[in-house]
């Protein structure tokens, strides 16, 4: 056989080819192509027909702005025939169709195993987020983080870590949740983290959130709470009065509690006490200003340094005496005292107010009425005074016998 009858054979089925291909091509039908042409709203594929097709934007993926985000020369897709004119040579073919189909069962394999899958998001709507994964995938605004978010407009380009949550095929309707995957890495994490804490650890954390009753303070990605009374050593109305959202905090691990997944910390327990700072800023005879905190029936406390309150007995109030503390004092009041024993070990500490003052002049004593003047003792040798009875008689009747004889 000739050279040249081989070659016209090979063109004749060539040919026959070709016209199978252009008999059998129908809407619906399955093709396989190559991106020959990127155009801002559409992408032109050679599938070997007479005429190239063309997939529009919208046939390519879901929320594109222009073809280049989807598809580049060069490609090979698996597209579907949305319709075909051979009069106007127009052939028009769905990428997403095929990807749909695709990803339908893709999802349903991922649904049954929980397998955790990245999406992009391509657009933010009112009450989430839209994906693509081969078609419309949609992220509830609840089901995004583990906290509120008030505003994801700067979500737009982000890959998102996620689930699959619902699936219905009938309605397209395909729900996925990143907040599933980021709460059960959490909670693994948090059970990691509890089972390395110690109580009596002390550790660096950073206060997340504040409440009435405390603060939480994450310690490894894992949340702590330190209640109000363990903020500091002074007394806190509220938290926010000592700490803000942010703050770097050094606290103590009071307690752990896996079954119950709590972790109680505290922040005036990874700090010197106030009697420990006391030790080195008081002395013995030191005269320091103070507020009266307390008054009792034996005396007043009153604090020399924040949680350092000592004791002033009521004899030590004031240099006159007096019945009762409120006598002189008032709670909230400033005084000076004297530091008299101080002893940080037992937290203990006696003060006085009145040695911090001059004590009052002592009132001149009164003189002595003088006494009344006595008569001049009579000489014991005058012989006209006798101390016997009997010497008194007679010289009595010596004296009046005369007197006497007239009433006989």
């Amino acid at each position: 056989m000739s050279e040249e009858i081989k070659n016209q054979e090979a063109a004749e089925a060539a040919n026959q080819d070709e016209l199978d291909q252009i008999v059998s091509l129908k809407k619906g039908d399955t093709v396989k192509g190559t991106i020959v042409k990127l155009e801002d709203n559409q992408a032109v594929v050679s599938i070997g027909y007479k005429y190239d097709g063309v997939i529009p934007i919208r046939e390519l993926s879901s929320g594109l702005d222009n073809a280049e985000e989807a598809v580049q020369v060069g490609q090979e897709v698996e597209a579907r025939i949305i319709s075909i004119d051979d009069g106007k040579e127009k052939l028009v073919l769905s990428k997403r169709a095929i990807d749909s189909e695709n990803a339908w069962e893709k999802l349903e394999q991922l649904f049954e195993s929980k397998e955790v899958f990245e999406v992009v998001v391509n657009d933010v709507v009112k009450g989430g987020i839209v994906v693509d994964v081969g078609l419309r995938g949609f992220i509830p605004a609840s089901m995004v983080e583990r906290h509120f978010v008030e505003d994801f407009s700067d979500y737009k380009g982000r890959t998102l870590r996620v689930v699959v949550k619902e699936l219905d095929r009938e309605n397209n309707k395909v729900i996925l949740s990143q907040k599933d995957v980021l709460e059960a890495e959490f909670e693994a994490n948090k059970l990691k983290v509890m089972a390395e804490l110690k109580e009596g650890q002390e550790i660096v954390g950073t206060v997340q959130r504040l409440t009435q009753f405390g603060a939480f303070v994450d310690v490894g990605g894992v949340d702590g709470l330190v209640h109000v009374s363990e903020i500091a050593w002074t007394h806190v109305d509220k938290p926010s009065d000592a700490v803000s959202e942010g703050d770097q905090v050094k606290v103590k691990v009071l307690k752990v509690d896996p079954e119950k997944g709590k972790i109680s910390l505290s922040m005036k327990a990874a700090q010197p006490g106030p009697w420990e700072s006391a030790a080195g800023q008081f002395n013995n005879n030191d005269i320091v200003t103070g507020v009266v905190k307390r008054l009792v029936n034996f005396g007043a406390f009153v604090e020399i340094a924040p949680g350092v309150e000592g004791l002033v007995h009521i004899s030590q109030i004031s240099h006159k005496h007096i019945g009762t503390p409120q006598e002189v004092l008032e709670e909230g009041q400033e005084v000076k005292v004297k530091i008299l024993e101080m002893n940080p070990s037992e937290k203990r500490v006696s003060l006085s107010i009145k040695e911090t003052e001059e004590a009052p002049e002592a009132a001149p004593k009164a003189e002595r009425a003088p006494r009344a003047s006595r008569a001049p003792r009579e000489e014991l040798n005058n012989p006209n005074v006798s101390l016997n009875n009997s010497g008194l008689s007679i010289t009595l009747g010596e004296r009046f016998g005369d007197k006497l004889n007239k009433f006989k």
